[in-house]
């Protein structure tokens, strides 16, 4: 594992993200024997710790965070490799001790100038960060790789969206930087495209002759918790359809690529986000469905309105519900239309795809004991990951009564099913140089195409917000974006 044997400096090592997600992960990874032997992490924050205050942040994070139990002896081990170094991410003289410091690891540890600069700090210090490292020359990528990963949002809209990356480009080549989508690391993210192109029961039926419509979910029963302060200025919108959703979205409608490898995956993803239908002023309200949450109950306690949270403006406008209904406009799924649902505080945590297949013709079956439930392929994200087809049967009897089945298959409900975490894999990949799971430009650049295209019908139609009880489905609005087109959304719990 030469080639993988890296330093992994974390900006904002201090944050909930790196204690939540990255120190666990990188635990997690070295218990199951994936990280290179020649490595080191740095974590990197504005606070004053020593090494042995940060480990002990560190051990917390990984005792509450981590799939895996703790293993002393393994923790012994990887904490030595744990360091902290103070940084004012403005400070130019502090780059120049941290810059000494890596140096001094990388001839510990034999990481070869192999760096990873995993920006887990506010979008507004990707800017500063990448040019303090440009100017003092840390990623100049001459005899040694350093490759930056940035975190969701990147940017608000194609034109900041297009400012960044220009900056991020002036410091990094494409190839070295890491867009993560966490979502993209989930196991059955990753099954999609198994399930598609290694099955012949569903690719020949995978378009537009036998497919009805395609419901992408994610929703959600927490609030905004205390991040009123970001998604006032992102809302459901920008924190969860440009990013996440057009992912899923993407990975659904693509074509076959012509290999595995990672463009040629990327650019069928383009495509597909290419080959959207833009929604305009004409369009917005009979396609877009904004939605906002009040108060309720969730798991039987009350909460809160969205407008009654912390940093979250008394009189706010900004959604947390979003549902719409989109084309693809290609050859294969012309006339199918995808509906995407994404909210806060609704009746059920869970992120799915629903593939509605078409009724047959009304004769026989149906023409004896009526209409029956169509065909459903659901693929399962989170928190179950699975899949499971439902199709029709004879009710076991005397009558002869038609019922749904499902054949139904859970690939994380047995106990000895330990599935890897998102930031695992995607944490792993960084440090192979994989960047199949991570977003390309282009990708980026398409998918706030879109998105700008209903900002800028909301600005200029009349559009209007539903408040919708916390602990719902959603607005009622929803549901008729479906009902007129003589659909209905499944929701279907674990």
């Amino acid at each position: 594992m030469d080639n993988t044997s890296c330093l992994m400096v974390i900006f904002g090592g201090t944050g909930d993200l790196t204690k939540r997600k990255l120190l666990p992960a990188i635990y997690n990874l070295y218990v199951e024997g994936l990280l290179p032997d020649n490595f080191a992490t740095v974590a990197v924050g504005r606070k004053a710790y020593t090494h042995e205050e940060y480990r002990m942040i560190a051990r917390e994070s990984v005792m509450n965070f981590s799939r895996n139990g703790m293993n002393e002896d393994k923790w012994s081990a990887l904490s030595e490799r744990i360091y902290y170094e103070k940084v004012e991410f403005h400070d130019p003289a502090a780059y120049v001790s941290l810059k000494n410091f890596l140096n001094e690891l990388d001839k510990r540890y034999q990481t070869k100038g192999n760096r990873v600069y995993y920006l887990a700090v506010a979008p507004e210090y990707f800017e500063v960060i990448a040019e303090q490292l440009h100017d003092h020359k840390m990623a100049e990528n001459n005899g040694a790789w350093q490759r930056v990963v940035i975190e969701k949002p990147f940017g608000r809209d194609l034109r900041s969206a297009e400012y960044l990356n220009q900056k991020l480009s002036q410091v990094f080549d494409e190839s070295h930087i890491y867009r993560i989508d966490h979502y993209l690391g989930k196991e059955m993210l990753q099954n999609i495209m198994v399930i598609r192109f290694a099955n012949g029961l569903f690719e020949p039926i995978w378009n537009n002759r036998y497919i009805d419509n395609v419901q992408i979910s994610i929703d959600e029963t927490v609030g905004v918790e205390n991040r009123g302060n970001y998604y006032e200025k992102a809302g459901a919108l920008r924190d969860m359809v440009q990013s996440h959703m057009l992912q899923l979205l993407s990975l659904v409608a693509m074509e076959p690529p012509i290999d595995l490898s990672t463009d040629a995956i990327r650019d069928e993803k383009v495509k597909v986000l290419r080959s959207l239908r833009p929604i305009t002023r004409e369009t917005v309200s009979s396609s877009v469905v904004r939605g906002q949450y009040g108060r309720g109950t969730i798991d039987g306690k009350p909460v809160v309105a969205y407008r009654e949270e912390e940093r979250v403006s008394p009189d706010s406008d900004t959604e947390t519900f979003v549902a719409l209904k989109t084309y693809v406009d290609n050859f294969r799924w012309a006339g199918v239309p995808f509906y995407l649902r994404t909210g806060k505080r609704l009746a059920d945590r869970s992120a799915k795809i629903v593939i509605q297949f078409k009724q047959l013709p009304g004769i026989l079956y149906f023409k004896e004991y009526g209409p029956l439930e169509p065909n459903l392929l659901v693929i399962w994200i989170q928190p179950r990951e699975g899949v499971y087809l439902q199709f029709n049967a004879k009710k076991p009897g005397q009558k002869y009564n038609i019922v749904p089945v499902q054949m139904d298959f859970c690939q994380n409900c047995s106990l000895y099913n330990n599935s890897p975490e998102a930031y695992e894999r995607l944490l792993y990949d960084v440090m192979r140089g994989d960047s199949t799971l991570f977003t390309r430009w282009d990708e980026v650049e398409y998918s706030w195409r879109f998105v700008d295209s209903i900002v800028n019908a909301w600005k200029d139609g009349k559009d209007t917000i539903e408040v919708y009880e916390a602990g719902t489905w959603g607005p009622t609005g929803a549901n008729e974006l479906l009902k007129k087109d003589g659909f209905e959304w499944w929701n279907i719990t674990a």
